[in-house]
């Protein structure tokens, strides 16, 4: 079994509703254990900065499933809830994002998949709700909370529980 670590965004439709039912499909359609679920944040856009901010959070899996079928399934579940990777703008609106962060301590530099993540350390509004559910992991050779400190977390704001 892998120890995954999945990055969840959107912010079109009720995204926070949507984070609950993708990753019941992703435990299901991959026999994934989750082992954490941080909590939701709203994070200002990236990229293309003239859209309605983004809900982000992160998970902590385990899978008997490798990291290209994980990935496969990833993207299935993405067009599920109505994502369509051919038509959409880069770094633009959509209802569902789902990024493989890690895969154990995996490395893979292919064209459809590069673990870990390559830009991960880049972004505040992954790193920060990965430091909530493992602050001590190390990827690439980096702790996530030391990675996190080095970034700016202006306007990312955690948000309550649901209840």
């Amino acid at each position: 079994m892998a120890n995954v670590l999945i990055a969840l965004g959107g912010n079109v439709g009720d995204v926070r509703a949507t984070f609950n039912k993708a990753i019941a499909n992703i435990c299901g359609m991959t026999q994934a254990a989750l082992l954490a679920r941080s909590s939701d944040y709203v994070t200002p856009p990236w990229g293309d900065e003239n859209q309605a901010p983004f809900t982000n959070a992160c998970i902590e899996i385990e899978t008997s499933l490798d990291p290209h079928a994980l990935l496969f399934t990833l993207h299935k579940i993405e067009k599920k809830f109505g994502r369509d990777r051919a038509n959409e703008q880069r770094w633009g609106p959509r209802t569902l994002d789902l990024d493989l962060i890690a895969y154990d301590d995996v490395r893979i530099d292919q064209p459809d998949l590069t673990l870990p993540h390559p830009r991960a350390f880049e972004r505040a509004f992954v790193l920060a709700p990965l430091a909530e559910i493992v602050p001590d992991r190390i990827i690439a050779g980096r702790r996530v909370a030391d990675a996190l400190a080095r970034l700016s977390t202006e306007g990312i704001r955690r948000l309550p529980d649901l209840g």
